[in-house]
């Protein structure tokens, strides 16, 4: 019987699949303000989607379909339209942008300490092999953009996802969010929570849609502009897993 590492960190055990003596902790996925006080935190939940996991990357670094699969939390009119910025690194795909004057999305304007409209930022983090950190900034209209001095009434939350995949068809799919408000109120963790959970429901049944209808295509798929930060993260993706295969050949 063979014997893994494992590491206990951030609520979940983390498992070393891999040589034992390349096991190191360090290189566990970073979570900013874990164990901050001033900063809240919700301990989200789980759900196994029925999908290959890289479908679930592919939504996770995917601006566009917030519009149309969220549209009564997560959207906002700017997200069908405001351009992305991508960037490729050793760790994974970043796709980012601030959308300026805008209206707040409904998910988030009950939590925001200012009222009328604001920019935006949207930061998608996909890190390999399977995990996710996405970034939501909103400020006072006016008061955004990259380098400018935090407002204030700034309200950022910073969500994590993490997926193990179960076979080629399946995937366990956890999260939880980390926010700049409210530490140690169980009744807004509790309705990030609930409003977090119908939101990434929403996105099961989708993605269970887009497993079975790749499975059973009968033209090639086309893929767009949108489609580039997670085309890049699957094609680095297959690069560490071929070349992982080599050095074990």
């Amino acid at each position: 019987m063979r014997a893994y590492p494992v590491e206990s960190r951030y609520g979940l055990p983390w498992i070393w699949m891999g040589a034992t003596d390349k096991a190191d902790p360090a290189t566990i996925f970073h979570v900013e303000h874990w164990g901050d006080t001033a900063w809240g935190l919700n301990h989200g939940d789980a759900m196994e989607v029925a999908c290959n996991y890289l479908y679930i990357t592919d939504n996770l670094l995917d601006p566009s379909h917030v519009t149309w699969v969220h549209p009564t939390s997560f959207a906002g009119a700017a997200c069908e339209n405001t351009p992305m910025e991508t960037t490729v690194t050793d760790n994974g795909v970043t796709i980012s942008r601030w959308m300026n004057d805008v209206e707040a999305a409904p998910f988030y304007a009950a939590f925001l300490k200012f009222a009328g409209r604001c920019d935006r930022k949207q930061q998608y983090e996909g890190r390999f092999p399977s995990h996710a950190a996405i970034k939501a900034i909103f400020t006072p209209a006016g008061s955004g953009g990259d380098g400018a001095a935090p407002h204030p009434d700034v309200f950022i939350m910073d969500s994590y996802d993490l997926m193990t995949p179960i076979d080629a068809n399946s995937t366990k799919y956890y999260w939880f969010q980390t926010r700049n408000f409210a530490p140690g109120d169980a009744q807004v963790s509790q309705r990030f929570a609930d409003s977090v959970r119908a939101a990434f429901e929403e996105d099961r049944v989708i993605l269970g849609a887009v497993h079975k209808g790749m499975a059973n295509k009968r033209t090639p798929n086309i893929d767009l502009r949108i489609d580039n930060g997670p085309l890049r993260f699957r094609r680095r993706m297959a690069q560490l897993i071929e070349a992982e295969q080599q050095v074990q050949a």
